[in-house]
């Protein structure tokens, strides 16, 4: 089962982590894509866009049509949500054409604290 950690960390962060994680010689089994603030975060990851993604987990490969008919979407809206999606990395484009969601789950992560 392969997971994708959705979380709000900065760049900083992200780096140390990594580096932790390499001396440390531990391999993550999560693909963890971060972003710096809670507010990009959700600009990306819109309801649409949740929604999509749960209609693309575990389908494997298919054309933007098909997942604009999945969850009942006009194409050209869904094609923008695609590309937002791929620019953010969530989103793969498999050799073979289409779209694809690569994971079986999503994690969310972020903290919220006292100012």
């Amino acid at each position: 089962m392969s997971t994708v950690v959705l979380e709000v960390r900065s760049l900083t962060e992200s780096l140390e982590n990594a580096a932790r994680v390499m001396k440390a010689g531990r391999g993550e089994r999560a693909v963890r894509i971060s972003f710096a603030t809670p507010e990009l975060l959700w600009k990306v990851l819109t309801a649409k866009r949740w929604q999509l993604l749960k209609a693309l987990c575990g389908a494997g490969p298919i054309a933007i049509r098909e997942a604009a008919r999945r969850v009942g979407r006009d194409v050209k809206a869904v094609h923008g949500d695609v590309t937002a999606l791929l620019e953010a990395g969530i989103l793969d484009r498999p050799e073979n054409g289409g779209i694809e969601f690569p994971f079986d789950t999503v994690k969310v992560e972020f903290l919220l604290r006292a100012a």
